[in-house]
């Protein structure tokens, strides 16, 4: 009798973790990269002191892989949000949208700053497309705004990131599934 609830709690504890990394088998999330390029008009005529972008103009994009290359074309135009308030880091929603994607920015963080380069990287998530909301970071550089304030912007590595919650919660019934068949072995 002993045997057979181990064996049903057992299975239900299958039933359980097959439901999780069920859920997680079906997100569809984006791979691949983006980059774009463009003009970008600042607060301040020194890149050194400069704290937002008030304005993009031009922008297009310049490369793309992944799943971006079924929707997006090199050189199309590129919808962006302004103003961009960069320092101090704020969430931007739909900072830029192209093909059908859109870009919730949620952090940024400048990594070097004077009168000549601004460079800013960060995190946000993607949507679009019918694939699930994907998170992902993203960099951004920018040239003497005295050489018409040119910027580029990329999407770089995959945007793929696990989920947490799955991964601890299936963590957790492993172990609590170790213990129990501990527990019921060295009772027999």
């Amino acid at each position: 009798m002993r045997l057979q609830k181990l064996a049903l709690t057992i299975l239900a504890a299958g039933f359980v973790t097959a439901g999780f990394s069920g859920h997680q088998a079906d997100a569809v999330m984006i791979n691949g990269n983006i980059t774009f390029a463009g003009g970008a008009v600042f607060d301040t005529d020194s890149l050194a002191t400069a704290t937002r972008v008030n304005a993009f103009s031009d922008v297009t994009v310049e490369s793309r892989d992944g799943d971006f290359v079924a929707f997006i074309n090199d050189d199309d135009p590129v919808n962006m949000s302004s103003p961009w308030i960069f320092s101090p880091s704020t969430f931007t929603p739909n900072l830029w949208s192209v093909g059908g994607f859109s870009y919730d920015l949620a952090t940024s963080m400048v990594v070097l700053q004077n009168a000549d380069f601004l460079l800013i990287t960060g995190t946000g998530t993607i949507s679009g497309n019918g694939f699930d909301p994907t998170q992902g970071t993203w960099s951004f550089t920018a040239q003497s705004p005295s050489a018409n304030g040119v910027f580029s912007f990329s999407a770089s590595g995959g945007f793929v990131t696990p989920d947490g919650g799955t991964t601890a919660a299936l963590l957790g019934l492993s172990l609590v599934g170790l213990e129990f068949l501990r527990r019921r072995l060295s009772t027999i």
